[in-house]
């Protein structure tokens, strides 16, 4: 089969198929960016107030019930801080709470490549569109003996309109994949907060060991 033959007949399907890709693409970003919405808003708590009520009872000596209100708290800063807590030292503590920080992270990024991915390539979707559909213009004005028509200007418009479709589909993706990214960072953040309160825990309990074993 000539290739060029199998090319030109690939031009003349036109833009029209470019944009309804364009619109599948677009709907499977928004149940990507509500599925992730919904995801991080039912996991989180309020660690502010979490942090001081694990400062308080780890300064009690109440370890257990430290561990319980960790467990209980449906955020990712909580497992991280609790993966600590149910170590044997600081050392340990902090393996484990970098182990389940990293979990945290790419739990939190799933399906988060998507939105980057098409972020980046949906322009280049549309002007594909736009692309096929100005040769299939072409092709129109050919066979029409150079005579601008209706159809061939409506041809045109939805080339155009094909590459608008991209930008306009690109740049909410891009702009909640940043979003999200942001969410994240804050959230490893501040799970970072609560392992540093494990940590001060038992290097004080570490100090205090030394402090008796000397006497």
């Amino acid at each position: 089969m000539d290739i060029d033959q199998t090319l030109n007949a690939f031009t003349m399907l036109g833009a029209q198929w470019v944009l309804w890709l364009l619109v599948a693409l677009s709907v499977a970003g928004v149940t990507v960016v509500v599925e992730r919405a919904i995801f991080l808003v039912m996991s989180r708590d309020d660690v502010s107030k979490l942090q001081h009520e694990l400062r308080r009872l780890l300064a009690r000596g109440e370890v257990d019930q430290a561990r319980k209100r960790l467990e209980e708290s449906p955020c990712f800063e909580a497992r991280v801080a609790a993966a600590g807590l149910n170590a044997d030292g600081p050392g340990s503590a902090e393996e484990r709470m970098a182990g389940e920080s990293q979990l945290a992270k790419l739990r939190m990024e799933r399906s988060l490549t998507y939105l980057g991915t098409l972020g980046s390539n949906a322009p280049f979707v549309g002007l594909l569109g736009t692309v096929i559909g100005i040769i299939g213009a072409f092709h129109q004005l050919n066979d029409g003996v150079g005579q601008v028509s209706a159809g061939l200007m409506a041809q045109i418009g939805e080339a155009l309109v094909a590459t608008a479709v991209g930008l306009l589909v690109a740049l909410p993706s891009v702009a909640f994949y940043n979003w999200f990214l942001r969410i994240i960072k804050e959230r490893l953040g501040r799970a970072d907060v609560l392992g540093h309160e494990v940590l001060a825990y038992f290097k004080s309990q570490q100090e205090q060991y030394e402090l008796e074993a000397a006497e």
